[in-house]
């Protein structure tokens, strides 16, 4: 099973007549209002909460239009880090000017053991030394003197930091050279990330999309899974047996694959005896090119990151070398013959304790289950409040949505976490919902216009630069 990479060992990408008859056949499935491509698919909205209640009816635009689904899921940014400069990137590019909440001017932190505020910076480095984003960790970073309140101050990033540093848990690479924390408050921009500031702008992205939960990775991905962490808060330390996407697909009849970037590294393998029964849905990346040069590419797929390899953009590891290794996927994909019908969604897992100013917003509990693992001295232990159950999101994380049908230059503003993404995948393929959470979330067809595609011919993007330079020791 994988764990996060902070505690353990595993650290260290046709022809106009086609496209003119695809477009015929799309307008006679709206006219006959049947599903071109696959099973019943609901209509989206906001659900009603109930995963037991049959799917809404059918959104004819998304099933005809959408063959496959493709998540990317990379690690541990935060939206300011990475995205709170689109605006300046926006200005300086001639694009239509956007409503977006990005990174403010007056951001800032406290600054550690009354140090004067840090303020946020231009990072010098394209590498960052990592920070604890555990659930004791992300509710001091939402609030610093309280944790549990319903008041979200934002002002623990750079404390938590700095005692992460400070005594940093076994593992952990030393020195750490920012011992005060500031490292947290440093962002990336247009020059930095060019391929995603390229791909955020020209397609879908959103200044309101959220990890689930406010912990660290493999609760977040439990989420992505199941779309709940079946209680927990700290990484499983038991298989669990609950549903998840790829068991609703299977019944379902629809195909699925995971491709892995490195070798057994799927969390799937925390829902057991699911996996273990599904191998032949397991592949190496490799597979996923081949399946798009030959045009195997199944309905819904899942590429995990390079977690040993070091393209997973974890903290410590060169996000330039992560944004490249994602480029050459979603590139392949626009390059092959399954561009046409399909939809790539590239988000993070969680915000990995670095800055980010928006609060965690208010969520749906996903099935009453409050948190089962908590140990002496967690946070919610000793005081309880708003915060200490399943009913916020953790922070904003980046998003991209690359599809001939994505909106040009779309922002949503719409609140939602990335159980979005089952929702979109449950309303494509007709699937019920897992739990109160994915039924609660918006289906991300407000991202689309299946009716006047924008990308039939994608853009060109930008190679992704990969002469950043990586020292840790360049935080102020």
């Amino acid at each position: 099973m994988l764990t996060e990479k902070s505690f353990a060992p595993l650290r260290a990408p046709y022809a106009k007549t086609y496209r003119s008859l695809a477009l015929g056949l799309t307008v006679l499935c709206a006219i006959l209002m049947t599903a071109c491509g696959g099973g019943t698919v609901g209509s989206g909205g906001t659900g009603g909460g109930d995963p037991s209640q049959p799917p809404p009816q059918p959104n004819v635009s998304l099933n005809s239009a959408v063959n496959h689904i493709i998540v990317m899921v990379q690690e541990n940014r935060s939206f300011d880090q990475y995205f709170g400069k689109l605006p300046d990137y926006w200005a300086a590019n001639g694009y239509a000017s956007e409503q977006f909440d990005g990174l403010p001017s007056t951001a800032s932190n406290p600054g550690e053991n009354g140090a004067p505020p840090v303020t946020a910076y231009h990072l010098r480095t394209v590498c960052v030394q990592n920070q604890s984003p555990g659930w004791n960790e992300s509710h001091v970073d939402r609030n610093m003197e309280n944790p549990p309140a319903a008041d979200a101050t934002m002002d623990g990033f750079v404390h938590s930091a700095a005692k992460f540093a400070q005594a940093p848990p076994p593992g952990e690479p030393v020195p750490f050279f920012d011992q005060a924390g500031n490292r947290v408050m440093g962002y990336f921009d247009g020059n930095d990330l060019n391929y995603y500031y390229f791909m955020a702008s020209n397609f879908a992205t959103s200044d309101r999309w959220f990890s689930p939960v406010l912990s660290r990775t493999q609760l977040n991905r439990l989420y992505l899974l199941a779309a709940t962490s079946a209680g927990l808060v700290n990484p499983p330390k038991t298989f669990l047996s609950n549903n998840t996407i790829f068991g609703l697909l299977e019944t379902a009849g629809v195909s699925w694959k995971i491709y892995m970037t490195d070798p057994g590294t799927d969390f799937l393998g925390n829902f057991q005896p699911f996996e273990s029964q599904h191998q032949k849905n397991l592949a190496p990346i490799s597979q996923y090119f081949t399946d798009l040069n030959n045009g195997t590419l199944p309905s819904v797929a899942m590429i995990e990151p390079g977690y040993q390899s070091g393209t997973d953009e974890h903290p410590d590891y060169n996000v330039q070398t992560g944004a490249a290794q994602v480029a050459k996927n979603i590139n392949a994909l626009m390059q092959s013959s399954s561009w046409k019908d399909s939809i790539f969604i590239l988000t993070w897992d969680e915000g990995g304790g670095e800055y980010d100013h928006v609060p965690p917003a208010v969520a749906v509990d996903p099935d009453g289950i409050p948190p089962q693992d908590l140990v002496a001295g967690d946070v919610c232990t000793k005081v309880t409040g708003p915060t200490c159950g399943f009913e916020n999101t953790g922070f904003r994380v980046p998003l991209v949505v690359v599809s001939p049908f994505a909106k040009k230059h779309y922002v949503s503003h719409t609140t939602a976490d990335f159980t979005a993404i089952l929702k979109l995948i449950e309303t494509r393929f007709g699937l019920p919902s897992l739990t109160n959470r994915d039924a609660a979330q918006m289906d991300m067809t407000e991202f689309f216009d299946f009716s006047n595609p924008s990308w039939t011919t994608p853009p060109t993007p930008p190679a992704q630069k990969t002469d950043g330079v990586c020292d840790f020791s360049a935080v102020p």
